[in-house]
């Protein structure tokens, strides 16, 4: 709701001692040139602009816009920005605590101060989605009458959690994750800014790294662990947080894990090697660092595709299609949701029966291939379709095996030099077994003499 006087009093004292304010709310950006991310929506006569009064001016009033994003990506900063810049009454709502009878004494009072002071209300409602369809409602006539000007938040996607009539009359803005550098930026700040730390504390490059890790694109995540952890070394005496100080405080130890170094490819092998070797604790442990290190999860999603193809093969036809929906899952969701996905592709390719037969079919006619052992293709195989093709003899003699009652044709399909070549040789794990049954019965079939 509007200001009283106890909410007055608190800003007048977090303005005089500064910390008694969060970290994360000090740094809020007080304008819309300090956000940091979010440029997409921050272009010259973009909806946001016009809220604080840059080229609003003519018959387009602003518009109310929707804001969805994941948390800490900017959502509440952008609506303070706008609060303070803005020469607008200014409304902040939470739909955790306020109800109808709040949404629509909030209107009562834009209305007459519209109508008795000519004075526009900007209406903040936070958490929109935690609203039901008949609180939703309540706004219509407001925002379609335009008035308030609605700002509203949402981490829930809004086609989902927000009533279509009030999705027509918003614009729908969406906030991107934020980058590393993006929060690498606001932590620097953060240490050297009057509102923030005011150089009292520094942040070696190992300590940053590990921060950017924990805050995974959350601004507000990554402020607070640096609050707490300045507090800790400077409660120590130090003007430095270390890397070991940084763990003690959010609990979370640093994973020792260079995404570009050495340590990529050595826990990605030990994955791999894990997963060949049936041993699902370790493969879940090595896919824990990975996560935990911030690896992509779409690198991990591919190692588990080629996995699943050179280690298991047809010991589990399954284990591809299996590995091919983790990885669309991935691609779709994201982390830190997508740590389930990896999780259940990591352990039905650790339990599944292994044949590597595949691998080494292609191996071994990749070799025979690459040391000349090719030959013409036989007559009776070669494309019999075009004019002149029967003068040369192409497809003539060629046996159609669905003609015949068992569907196998006893004829060469090889080249002359690779007649009797056997490459694939399935073992008897899992499915593969019916599949070593199926390769000795056509083999005999095709008349094939064995090498």
């Amino acid at each position: 709701m509007e200001p009283d006087l106890f909410t007055a009093a608190a800003e007048d004292r977090q303005e005089k001692e500064p910390s008694s304010s969060p970290l994360a709310a000090r740094m809020r950006p007080r304008t819309l040139d300090e956000v940091v991310g979010q440029q997409h929506l921050l272009k010259p006569g973009s909806p946001l602009r016009r809220l604080v009064g840059e080229g609003a001016s003519g018959p387009a009033g602003p518009s109310s816009v929707i804001l969805w994003g994941p948390p800490g990506t900017g959502k509440t900063t952008l609506a303070y920005v706008v609060s303070k810049a803005t020469n607008k009454r200014f409304v902040e709502l939470s739909a955790i605590t306020a109800g109808v009878k709040e949404v629509r004494a909030v209107i009562d009072g834009a209305r007459r101060a519209t109508g008795g002071y000519g004075k526009e209300t900007v209406l903040f409602l936070d958490e929109i989605h935690r609203f039901s369809k008949a609180q939703q409602d309540s706004l219509l006539p407001a925002v379609e009458n335009r008035w308030v000007t609605l700002i509203a938040a949402t981490t829930e996607n809004p086609y989902f959690s927000v009533i279509s009539p009030l999705l027509s009359r918003s614009l729908l803005l969406t906030l991107e994750p934020l980058t590393d550098d993006d929060v690498r930026a606001l932590l620097r700040r953060a240490l050297t800014d009057e509102r923030g730390l005011k150089d009292a504390v520094t942040l070696p490059e190992d300590t940053e790294e590990h921060l950017l890790r924990i805050a995974g694109g959350d601004a507000r995540r990554a402020l607070t662990a640096l609050e707490a952890a300045a507090g800790a070394a400077l409660d120590k005496g130090d003007t430095e947080i270390a890397l070991t100080t940084l763990e003690e405080t959010v609990d979370r130890a640093a994973v020792k894990y260079d995404r570009d170094g050495d340590q990529h490819y050595d826990v990605a092998s030990a994955l791999i090697k894990s997963i060949r070797g049936s041993d699902v604790d370790a493969a879940l442990h090595y896919l824990a660092r990975m996560i935990e290190a911030g690896e992509d999860p779409r690198f991990i999603a591919r190692r588990l595709m080629i996995s699943a193809s050179e280690d298991i093969g047809l010991a589990d036809p399954n284990a591809l299609p299996i590995a091919v929906a983790a990885a669309q899952a991935v691609a779709m969701i994201g982390f830190p949701e997508a740590a389930l996905t990896l999780s259940h592709a990591t352990i039905a390719l650790a339990l599944a029966p292994k044949s590597n037969a595949a691998t080494t079919a292609i191996g071994a006619a990749l070799d025979d291939v690459r040391k000349g052992l090719a030959g013409p293709v036989p007559r009776h195989l070669r494309d019999g379709h075009y004019k002149g093709a029967a003068k040369l003899g192409h497809a003539r003699g060629y046996v159609y095996p669905h003609d015949l009652p068992e569907g196998i044709a006893a004829q060469q399909y090889a080249p002359d030099a690779l007649k009797d070549r056997e490459y694939y040789t399935p073992t008897r794990h899992g499915a593969e077994a019916r599949y070593a049954d199926a390769v000795e019965w056509t083999r005999k079939n095709l008349g094939r003499k064995r090498p």
